[in-house]
């Protein structure tokens, strides 16, 4: 976070800043004083223009770094509220491909399970036939048996 402290004004007081040719230093402001003794500007005027002036440089690189940081914060949450958008959007294609599918294999399984029930109930419709069959046939031969003792009892 150092790249900006080159620019901010020099807290020495006895040194010029860099890139600042015409702003005065307590060098400079004691210099004039002791050439010229009857200027109306004091050593402690000079001192408070120059804090002035550093506290409104302060203040505007504070204000910069403040604003920098407001417009980082502005495009991350563009970012993030942009990804958020695009993943509900994926999550949601995704779960209607999942609900299409889970559709598709519910109607193929419900169709195999109606096949095999109508084959279930013709194996259960020929087997109440046969069964039916079977007893008509028993009793058939129960009367035959019947017929045949009764036979055989009037022989003798």
């Amino acid at each position: 976070m150092d790249f900006f402290f080159d620019d901010l004004p020099s807290t020495s007081m006895s040194t010029p800043r860099k890139g600042k040719k015409d702003s005065l230093t307590l060098d400079d402001a004691a210099c004039d004083l002791s050439r010229n003794t009857s200027s109306s500007v004091s050593l402690t005027e000079i001192e408070r223009q120059h804090s002035s002036s550093c506290i409104d440089d302060i203040s505007k690189k504070a204000q910069e770094m403040v604003e920098k940081i407001n417009h980082g914060r502005t495009r991350d949450q563009e970012m993030i509220d942009n990804f958020q958008e695009k993943l509900t959007e994926k999550v949601t294609a995704m779960c209607q491909l999942m609900k299409e599918h889970m559709y598709i294999i519910y109607e193929k399984n419900s169709n195999e399970i109606q096949v095999k029930l109508q084959e279930l109930s013709e194996v259960l419709e020929n087997c109440s036939k046969l069964n039916h069959e079977l007893l008509e046939a028993s009793q058939a031969l129960a009367c035959l048996r019947d017929g045949l003792d009764i036979n055989q009892r009037s022989e003798p």
